[in-house]
């Protein structure tokens, strides 16, 4: 899907004045900032950038004719949130499983009013809420924020039709499959096997045949859409290289690009032929070796997925020290943290689970202490106000079993309370106490090392066509 940008931006860098720059603009659609969180994290540092792409189902319009199906509403079955490097020859896509069970932080719906968050929802159900067929981009972008700690500085959504239309546009798409592929594999269903749609081993994909590979989930694996999510992976991987080895001209990506920008809906940064290319321009250097996949470290949870604590929160801090999977830096200084100073402690919250309210009438401060929490590993499942405002001290809840983490969130709230309650959970309420002292002067925690079990599951965009592609 980057690519599809990257392809855009480079016709437009030919053709930047005339018809063509002027029907490619005419393509592009955004959707509303307004739906951004207002407690967000701190801005990317550095050059580095965090792009959020987000696969929609919606079957109106064209992608009707293409989804099997008639609900209108947007879906997100399919998100990547791209990490690309400071050093801008480096980039990791982390797919987010749709059926993760994650919190929602408040979101806006379509009439203007803003939801409630809410706790342990699959992660797909935010791009539906307020059931638009443009779906809900911004409250997608607001829940990864609020479950990585990262900044999105960029959203992508692109749709069935669009899909299609590119993978035709670069003349198909090579891909490989364990087994032979009947249509029952595709709509389980079906009484009888149907006719084969794919066979065994390397074939290439256009159109609809390479939708339907893409959201294939039955007849490989364990059927599962976790397992669907490698094969997503490999295709992405195969589509990139599919783009370098047709070569970057005007001949090879013009097709591309504007297939490219009438699928995709951008956030309002990318909203213009100019902010596309600039965008663009950035990816260019990037080699295939270089371009690494994978899933966000998960388990099952009954017919769920939960995301593995303290793993995922290693892959979020690895990313957001912009350091690559096997632990090394890109070469880009980073500046000093605000709050670290030497000789002090530092307080290491990797695995620690923890909800943050603001009991005051101060304006940010829960935003504020989530920063300082995250920037010590902490897991923020989310912020919200107190359903009082007039606490003077801050108090940190514990519930059976957590006291000792409790013990070391207090490092951070110097004078906090810790008060026992029923509920499995950890809860920090921040209080005037807190609102009128400068944040504590600890190091930030050094940035634990990403287990080798999860590093090595990473999928470069040139690895073997035919190789890993399900669980199970």
């Amino acid at each position: 899907m980057f690519l599809a940008i990257a392809a855009s931006a480079v016709v437009l860098a030919v053709a930047s004045v005339g018809a063509v720059y002027l029907r490619l603009n005419g393509n592009i659609d955004t959707f509303d900032g307004k739906g951004l969180s207002r407690q967000r994290p701190k801005d990317t540092p550095g050059d580095a950038q965090n792009i959020l792409l987000i696969g929609s189902d919606s079957r109106s319009g064209d992608n009707a004719k293409l989804g099997g199906g008639t609900d209108a509403v947007g879906r997100s079955d399919t998100t990547i949130l791209l990490h690309v490097y400071a050093d801008h020859r480096h980039a990791v896509g982390v797919s987010i499983p749709r059926d993760s069970l994650v919190d929602i932080p408040p979101c806006r719906l379509p009439d203007g009013s803003w939801t409630d968050r809410r706790q342990n929802t699959m992660f797909n159900a935010a791009f539906s809420l307020g059931s638009t067929a443009a779906g809900n981009p911004a409250c997608t972008q607001n829940t990864v924020e609020a479950l990585t700690g990262l900044r999105v500085d960029h959203t992508v959504v692109v749709n069935f039709a669009g899909f299609a239309t590119m993978t035709e546009a670069v003349g198909g798409v090579p891909v490989c499959l364990p087994k032979d592929i009947y249509q029952k594999d595709l709509s389980p269903s079906r009484l009888t096997q149907g006719e084969l749609l794919y066979h065994k081993g390397e074939q290439k994909v256009s159109g609809k045949a390479a939708l339907d590979y893409v959201r294939l989930r039955h007849g490989i694996g364990d059927g599962s859409d976790i397992g669907r999510t490698k094969r997503q992976q490999a295709f992405i991987s195969s589509l990139i290289t599919q783009v370098k080895k047709e070569g970057f001209s005007p001949t090879t990506l013009l097709p591309l690009a504007n297939a490219a920008t009438k699928s995709l809906t951008v956030d309002p940064g990318l909203g213009s032929p100019n902010k596309l290319l600039s965008f663009a321009m950035s990816l260019q250097n990037i080699d295939l070796a270089n371009i690494q996949f994978l899933t966000a470290p998960w388990r099952y949870d009954g017919a769920r997925v939960a995301l593995v604590h303290p793993d995922v929160d290693s892959l979020w801090a690895t990313l957001k020290d912009d350091r690559t999977l096997d632990g090394h830096t890109t070469g880009q200084k980073k500046k000093p943290s605000p709050t670290s100073t030497a000789g002090t402690p530092s307080v290491v919250g990797a695995g620690i689970t923890v909800a943050v309210y603001n009991g005051t009438t101060t304006d940010g401060l829960a935003g504020r202490a989530t920063t300082l929490l995250r920037d010590h590993h902490f897991t923020v499942t989310g912020t919200a106000t107190a359903r009082t405002q007039d606490h003077a001290t801050t108090v940190i809840q514990y519930g059976t079993g957590l006291k000792s983490q409790a013990q070391t969130l207090a490092k951070l709230f110097p004078g906090a309370e810790l008060q026992p309650v029923a509920d499995a959970r950890l809860n920090l309420v921040t209080g005037e106490d807190y609102a009128n002292t400068p944040t504590p002067s600890t190091s930030p925690a050094p940035p634990a090392p990403l287990p080798s079990d999860v590093s090595a599951q990473a999928r470069s965009a040139d690895h073997d066509l035919c190789s890993d592609l399900s669980y199970g």
